[in-house]
């Protein structure tokens, strides 16, 4: 009994630490996503200019119960689709559709050491973003050729947790969702977040550009990995041949309501990428595009 009341203190102590750091984490990014929203609705003058239509190339990664801190562990694809709508040399509209790939294991970046539990999954992004340039850009400008940038919108996305042995985890229960464990029900496979990032701009041509994107996801959800609550089984009970059951506790060695996860630190994810568009002039503006941003 006192064994496992230290191992309980343990693991508690652990993700004390993450929810602390994560929570300083959120703080600057809702004050500085908050400047950026404001400086917006002040700066935005709506002038229909170009549109841009591109391709993205780049990483993903996660941040939850199984890579609590580390960037790019366990890196994986990312790649996608753009459409840019340029309201003047500072501000944009952009949409994106980016599908992304995410890994996580206790082997590798789990602050736990006896839980062993692993996941992978797609992600379908789906973002609508503002971006500020930091100085006057234009694609196919001689002179604001090139230029920094933030941005900051929202976003919708799915995804699908899966063992590294290829059991789909959401619709097995692993946190008892099946059962009612405590009055638990399955999650959804969907979710929204804010998105935040920066770049750099670069006009390779009178219309092709190249972009570099960094950006996180802030989302709503603690599932992606399949992480959040307690067990929900008695280890010592567990039949290893029953896929249901090893998969919640893979150690066989933790009781009910001991911690699995901390449902009270939603995870994140983020993609780094490269990007190519291809500059359109909007027929209503050709006129503007040759006076005034060359």
């Amino acid at each position: 009994m006192i064994g496992i009341t230290k191992k309980m203190i343990f693991l508690r102590l652990n993700f004390t630490m993450i929810q602390n750091t994560r929570k300083y984490m959120s703080k600057i990014i809702l004050k500085a996503s908050m400047v950026f929203i404001f400086i917006l609705l002040l700066s935005v003058n709506v002038k229909s200019q170009t549109m841009e239509v591109g391709g993205m190339i780049g990483a993903s990664y996660y941040l939850g119960e199984l890579n609590p801190a580390l960037p790019y562990n366990q890196t994986q694809l990312a790649y996608g689709g753009l459409v840019r709508y340029n309201l003047n040399p500072r501000w944009s509209f952009k949409f994106n559709y980016y599908r992304a790939k995410v890994q996580g294991s206790d082997n590798t970046g789990g602050s736990v050491k006896d839980r062993n539990l692993d996941f992978k999954s797609d992600i379908n992004d789906f973002s609508l973003l503002a971006e500020f340039n930091f100085w006057e850009y234009y694609t196919g400008s001689k002179k604001n050729y090139f230029a920094p940038f933030l941005y900051a919108g929202l976003t919708y996305f799915t995804f699908k947790p899966v063992s590294f042995s290829g059991v789909e985890l959401q619709s097995i229960g692993t946190e008892g969702q099946n059962v009612g464990f405590n009055g638990r029900s399955p999650y959804n496979q969907f979710s929204f977040a804010l998105a935040f990032g920066f770049g750099i701009k670069y006009s390779l041509s009178k219309r092709l550009a190249l972009t570099f994107e960094w950006g996180m996801r802030k989302t709503l959800t603690d599932y992606i990995d399949d992480i959040s609550t307690t067990y929900y089984l008695e280890g010592q009970n567990i039949n290893p041949d029953i896929t249901d059951e090893i998969l919640s506790d893979p150690t066989m060695s933790h009781d009910a309501f001991m911690q699995r996860g901390d449902e009270k630190i939603n995870d994140w994810y983020n993609i780094t990428g490269i990007t190519v568009t291809y500059k359109f002039d909007l027929k209503s503006n050709k006129r503007c595009n040759s006076t005034s941003w060359k």
